[in-house]
């Protein structure tokens, strides 16, 4: 029987809640993706197992086969990540200069290839991607941040920032053509003197366009 103590003891004590199903599967899937985001980072898709990110994620491999088909649907999530953390970037620096709409482009494009020289981006979108995924999947799974670039566009041609024309042309032009000097950068001898380069070329190509050339 309790006494007056022991009942004033428990007084405020907040019942201790045991994890749902739902926030236990959660948590396993953040455990696997962090872990095989490491592995895939420092030593590449052909070279990391599964047995090694169950490893390092501390969860069986029927877990792993609980959440993810393979070892390559598990990479898809992955870089499904980095281009959801590539899309935060690019809006930070777009919304930080969002006064002048064609210069908050040109941000937002010099924010992507800018990180383009962190290695383990290098490793996980540019390296690695398209020998596991394919080009057409990237493509899919990238569709976020072609699309920050098509609503730049727009914004700037409703602003009067450019010349009044289509908007997916020159979408297609400028998103295509990031990816490409991206990759360009990081296969370069000097990654940051490349960049210097790429970014002296993209605004002139950004100042013609706005004059209407």
């Amino acid at each position: 029987m309790a006494t007056a103590h022991t009942a004033a003891e428990g007084v405020g004590r907040q019942p201790r809640v045991r994890p749902t199903q739902r926030e236990r599967s959660d948590a396993t899937v953040e455990d696997l993706l962090t872990a095989a985001r490491a592995l895939f980072a420092s030593t590449g898709y052909a070279a990391t197992s599964l047995d090694a990110v169950c490893e390092r994620a501390g969860v069986t491999k029927g877990a792993l086969y609980h959440h993810f088909a393979g070892k390559k649907q598990l990479f898809s999530a992955v870089y499904t990540r980095e281009q959801e953390r590539l899309a935060t970037t690019i809006t930070g620096a777009y919304r930080a200069a969002a006064a002048d709409p064609w210069q908050a482009v040109f941000e937002g494009c010099r924010a992507y290839l800018e990180a383009s020289l962190d290695p383990e981006v290098q490793r996980i979108t540019l390296f690695d991607a398209p020998g596991a995924l394919g080009w057409e999947a990237m493509r899919d799974l990238g569709v976020n941040c072609r699309e920050l670039t098509h609503k730049g566009i727009a914004r700037a041609i409703r602003k009067g920032a450019i010349p009044d024309r289509p908007a997916d042309p020159l979408t297609s032009m400028l998103y295509g053509g990031l990816s490409e000097s991206a990759m360009a950068v990081v296969r370069a001898p000097d990654p940051q003197a490349a960049l210097d380069e790429v970014l002296t070329d993209l605004r002139r190509l950004f100042d013609a366009l706005a004059a209407g050339s």
